[in-house]
């Protein structure tokens, strides 16, 4: 337990970033995987629409500071190249 009172509010605010992150990363990772479920069954217009939402999601939590600016890059640049490669 924390000693001092600002030691009791930092812990009170990490706790509340903490679940802010979680629900922020819980959200890329099911719009990552429905978009490569999209790129794998063949709905290559319907996996453009996604990857769009999937590139604007991670430019968001890199914004706010969820995930690193270079992963987002990765992320993103790695996912193009798997729309690019189904044909």
């Amino acid at each position: 337990m924390p000693n001092t009172k600002s030691a009791q509010r930092r812990m009170r605010n990490s706790a509340r970033k903490q679940l802010r992150n979680r629900s922020i990363k819980s959200r890329l990772h099911t719009l990552e995987k429905s978009y490569l479920t999209l790129l794998g069954a063949g709905k290559r217009e319907d996996a453009t629409k996604a990857y769009q939402a999937v590139t604007s999601a991670f430019d968001k939590a890199a914004k706010s500071g969820v995930v690193h600016r270079a992963t987002a890059d990765r992320k993103k640049s790695r996912l193009a190249l798997r729309l690019v490669r189904t044909k």
